[in-house]
């Protein structure tokens, strides 16, 4: 486990004052709980462009690429970072496979390589220290979202 510094830690309370902001807070409820997509086109239909769908998941992928942005430059404690940072795991998850074809539609091979570093990053990091843990949480999250699917008729 590295050493945290002040600054370190300051910035993981910004971050983290940030994610508190009502409406990102609500963007945040909101992806966890509906976003579900297979396709850039199934993003296009089910979230488009001018819908609040839209502007919550845009603002969580944003907020996520950010701070995984400044963890992937050494401005924060990986250690630390994973700790307190589950969400973005979890919203990673729900990207994950989308990723290629999402760069490839935007035609940007750029596009959320931070969220899928620090994805990755994070992935190593949980399975060192619980393993089985990740493939346990995808398990999980398959199942809820059948089940969401489901009580939603699709």
């Amino acid at each position: 486990m590295g050493v945290v510094t002040y600054e370190q830690a300051n910035l993981l309370l910004r971050l983290y004052e940030t994610r508190r902001e009502s409406r990102l807070r609500e963007a945040r409820s909101w992806f966890v709980a509906n976003f579900r997509a297979q396709s850039p086109e199934e993003i296009a239909q089910k979230y488009p462009q001018g819908s609040e769908a839209n502007a919550s998941m845009r603002m969580v992928l944003s907020y996520w690429e950010m701070a995984a942005s400044m963890a992937n430059r050494g401005l924060i404690d990986d250690d630390f970072f994973f700790e307190n940072s589950g969400e973005g795991f979890l919203v990673y998850e729900k990207v994950r496979e989308l990723l290629p074809a999402m760069r490839a539609a935007y035609k940007n091979p750029l596009a959320w390589s931070h969220l899928e570093a620090f994805g990755k990053r994070m992935e190593t990091w949980q399975e060192k220290r619980a393993p089985g843990s990740v493939a346990a949480m995808r398990a999980r999250m398959q199942a809820a979202a059948a089940a969401s699917a489901k009580a939603a008729g699709e």
